[in-house]
């Protein structure tokens, strides 16, 4: 590698800069950026991805040329700060952190007090004034961290569960604070640290079989390798593949001076946001500890308290304030956050120290947020001209935009159940499940089809799949920007933290709350947004449509997309539900649903007595018969979407599954048809298909029996008329299923033809505004689009056939083999998910290109399951497509899908 490896920053300049992530990762881009502002950042070097890159493909071995690189990047460090690493009277002690290009939270190693060793320890005790407590506690923890780092994960230890080497200097530590009547680490006396350093050492030689290093260089090394390692650990890689992050990026290592907000009183360390991640307030949010390092905040071990008023919770309100404690301090930190905003122009998560009244900017990065937030910050932003609409759109995600779309706990219910305990709200929405313990169970009890909450004391990212798995995370330990908090954050998933009033027994498998005990397997459910448990499982509901951030953002939205978005509906409240999301019509309207569920015994029959018939006589009475409600329903959802368009889709049942099963069912039919048992049965026989999805269905019916044709066609044109009359704006867009050929429609369009001129007459009516179209769901039809759109109007793909014709796979038993097809990567993904591009897709370009050179005036639109999902919607705007249509719930996300595709096109 011939390439630069290794980039300084600090002393007011940075060689590299925020646009470099790819190169330097987020954290080693953004301290370059936060140098050359003149932010004061403790001076340090970046050690490159691509070194990293290199380091997995030639079996652990670094670039020639790093060392001497890294060597002369130290001696830049020294000079700023004044000190050398290794020197045994004014050592340098420096953190090796990682820093991956896309931000993920504790799921990498750090490495903090490197170069603290026999030799380097009383020079550290001057430096500090004497303060020999201060710097054997930074011994023990550089002793903890290194070997579970370094010694065992990086060696590739793999220790019995709660066995590992952090765990058991943990346990050690614990038996001192006892014997000495401790509860906080820092009650513990230099002595008793000193102790407690030898007894570490003597544990990890004893567990890992090595001393624990005593040269500066050898932990210098020993930590950056252990970064790289990590790169590739178990939960980095469970991460990576929850959040679509590549594995061929790598990760960069961030070698930093060590600053200490551990030296006493007068020093501090903290975690801070420019606004509150957790509903997008436009106030500075944070949490800081006194006499403390920066794990400490994050670990839950001790209560953070609140950097300023906006950032007091219930767990905190009563402990004092950075703003109070330390108002010059403070004054400066809210300086550099408000030029840090305005640079960067979003929402920054910033990690600070301060040691001895002087304050460090450690580290900056575009902060996570869960859905609710990210919307209001998107709309406050363009509100405040800080970024443009086009910006304002990819601020938030299809994902955290669902957030807003999802469940909370029935309030009518909720108002009338004892809160059995309060925590901190990290993540929104409600969640019921069942309680377990611990990540492993969460992944196995939802493999086997439970709705669990995962109750921890603290998480570690160690169970990020179990977090992943449960409904909702519940805590008894952390503050807002603990990893639970974080992780929970990033996916928008309901979570409570820093819940004091639990007391977690593991052994037992089960918490308790006061005299309440709530044991694994029991049901609990937690309001996200308020922080509050309750015993029990309480019931769910959608979230309300009436939420005024999330429609003034879905108006950002809808000025920037071109491509139109309507909702899949069955009934007149679907479509109103629809409507109230932004829905611009109806692309799919099935009649069938009529013969389901509630109301649908009377109906049902007709439809039956309509299979069943032999004679056309016997099929007109029925079809007669079943008319009235096929119009009722067509036309109250016209009138629900009055003035947008309605696709109604012509009946496609397969027609066996509406021949009853039970004797009475089928007595009953025979009766109202005037037949015996024995002729209904042989007719219900006549009607098996060995393969229905592909047998008389959609257009079939209707080319073999026109009058089911016909008596669609007039409860259509009819309900459209009566709305007419009454001053309404009707727009019914007629669909041809199933179609294979262009004489089909032809043949159809006869029939339809006919009824709407006799409505016309019979209404007094010059015209009703319609359309005829037909849905491309076969791969002949997609071929022939060109023949096919000289006797239509519109085109609507429908990909969930398209996809079970192209790939000839039946969707109802792909089950069996299909995610093995994506776990062995022989598929990118499941194709019934996102629109298959490069087959599917392919079909669909031609189409369109074979249709519009026929029909330039052709309206095309896709309305089958992708028509919500983003990726689809990319794909739909891609390929010039008029609008997509999806289920009434994923209308906000498909509007906001079409504006990203727009932006980025």
């Amino acid at each position: 590698m011939a390439k630069k490896m290794v980039y300084f920053f600090g002393g007011g300049k940075g060689e590299g800069n925020a646009k470099m992530k790819n190169l330097l990762g987020g954290k080693g881009a953004n301290l370059a950026e936060m140098a050359n502002l003149g932010v004061p950042v403790p001076p340090g070097f970046t050690i490159t991805t691509e070194v990293c890159v290199h380091f997995y493909q030639n079996k652990r071995k670094y670039p020639q040329g790093l060392q001497q690189e890294v060597a002369k990047a130290m001696t830049k460090v020294e000079k700023v700060m004044g000190k050398k690493f290794g020197d045994p009277k004014d050592p340098l002690l420096i953190s090796v952190r990682s820093g991956a290009r896309s931000s993920m939270p504790g799921m990498m190693e750090t490495v903090l007090n490197v170069g603290l060793t026999s030799q380097t320890i009383p020079g550290m005790v001057a430096q500090s004034g004497g303060n020999e407590r201060f710097v054997y506690d930074a011994y023990r923890r550089l002793i903890m961290m290194y070997s579970d780092v370094v010694m065992e994960k990086a060696a590739g230890i793999e220790p019995k569960e709660d066995q590992g080497i952090r765990r058991q200097l943990e346990h050690l530590m614990d038996g001192m604070k006892k014997q000495k009547g401790c509860t906080l680490d820092t009650d513990l006396t230099a002595e008793d640290l000193k102790e407690l350093c030898a007894a570490f050492k003597a544990k990890v030689k004893e567990v890992l079989g090595k001393e624990f290093p005593d040269e500066p260089d050898k932990q210098l090394w020993g930590g950056i390798e252990a970064v790289f390692a990590s790169w590739n650990g178990k939960r980095a890689i469970s991460y990576r593949r929850i959040e679509g992050i590549p594995d061929e990026w790598g990760t960069a290592v961030n070698v930093q001076s060590m600053v200490f907000g551990n030296m006493g009183e007068d020093s501090a360390t903290g975690v801070a946001f420019t606004r509150n991640p957790g509903n997008g307030e436009p106030h500075f949010y944070g949490e800081y500890l006194v006499n403390a390092q920066g794990e400490d905040v994050v670990a839950g071990i001790r209560t953070p308290a609140p950097v300023n008023t906006h950032s007091k919770s219930e767990h905190n309100k009563e402990l004092e304030t950075l703003q109070e404690r330390m108002p010059k301090v403070y004054k400066e930190l809210d300086t550099i956050q408000k030029k840090l905003e305005k640079h960067y122009r979003d929402m920054l998560d910033i990690e600070f120290t301060i040691e001895k009244d002087r304050l460090w900017m450690l580290q900056c990065r575009v902060g996570k947020r869960n859905g609710p937030a990210a919307v209001r910050m998107a709309v406050d932003m363009t509100k405040e001209k800080l970024i443009k609409k086009e910006e304002a759109v990819l601020r938030v995600t299809p994902g955290q935009l669902d957030e807003l779309l999802h469940p909370i706990i029935d309030p009518v219910v909720e108002k009338e159940q004892k809160v059995m305990a309060k925590g901190l709200p990290a993540g929104p929405g409600g969640a019921t499940g069942q309680v377990v313990f611990t990540a492993n169970d969460a992944v196995n009890w939802v493999k086997g089809g439970k709705k669990v909450i995962l109750v921890r004391e603290e998480t570690n990212p160690e169970d990020v799949e179990g977090m992943r798995a449960a409904q909702a995370i519940l805590t008894a330990r952390g503050g807002m920007t603990s990893h639970a908090a974080l992780v929970a954050r990033g996916w928008g998933k309901c979570c409570i933290v820093g819940c004091s009033a639990l007391h977690v027994d593991l052994g037992k498998r089960e918490f308790r709350v006061g005299g309440q005990v709530v044991r694994e397997g029991d049901w609990i459910t937690l309001n996200g947004t308020r922080g509050n448990v309750y015993a029990g499982q309480l019931p769910m509901m959608d979230a309300g449509e009436e939420n005024k951030v999330l429609m003034d953002f879905l108006k950002i939205c809808d000025t920037v997309r071109r491509l139109g978005v309507r909702t899949n509906a069955e009934t007149p409240a679907d479509a109103t539900r629809a409507r109230s999301f932004g829905a611009e019509g109806i692309g799919l309207f099935r009649t069938e649903h009529m013969f389901y569920g509630k109301g649908s015994d009377e109906p049902l029959f007709f439809l039956r007595k309509m299979i069943m018939s032999n004679s056309e006589e016997e099929r007109k009475k029925a079809v007669d018969e079943l008319f009235p409600f096929v119009k009722r329903d067509i036309k109250g959802t016209l009138e629900a979407m009055d003035g947008l368009p309605v696709v109604v889709r012509l009946l496609d049942p397969p027609l066996h599954e509406f021949v009853p099963e039970s004797p009475e069912k089928r007595q009953e039919l025979a009766q109202a048809l005037g037949i015996g048992m024995e002729e209904l049965n042989r007719r219900a026989d006549a009607l098996h298909e060995s393969n229905p999805m592909m047998g008389h269905r959609g257009v079939r019916l209707g080319i073999t029996y026109p009058e089911v044709t016909a008596m669609q066609a007039r409860a259509i044109f009819e309900g459209a008329a009566e709305l007419l009359k009454a001053g309404k704006k009707p727009y019914p867009e007629i669909m041809i299923p199933v179609v294979c050929d262009a004489n089909e429609i032809r043949q159809q369009q006869q029939v339809i033809g006919q009824v709407y001129k006799e409505t016309l007459a019979k209404f007094g009516l010059k015209k009703i505004k319609h359309m005829v179209g037909t849905m491309i769901e076969i791969p002949r039809a997609a071929l022939l689009s060109g023949q096919i759109a000289e006797v239509t109007e519109f085109f609507s793909f429908g990909t969930n056939d398209l996809t079970q014709m192209t790939f000839g796979f039946s969707r109802d038993d792909i089950g069996g083999f299909l995610p093995d097809y994506v776990n062995q990567k022989v598929l990118p993904g499941d194709p019934f998910q996102s629109i298959d591009q490069t087959g599917v897709g392919e079909l669909i370009k031609i189409s369109i290109e074979r249709g519009r050179k026929t029909n330039k005036k052709l309206e095309i639109g896709i309305c089958g399951e992708q028509g919500g999902e983003p990726a689809s919607v990319a794909f739909c705007h891609k390929v010039g497509m008029d609008y997509v249509s999806c289920s009434p719930f994923r209308v906000p996300i498909a509007r906001l899908a079409a504006a990203q595709a727009a932006v980025r096109k």
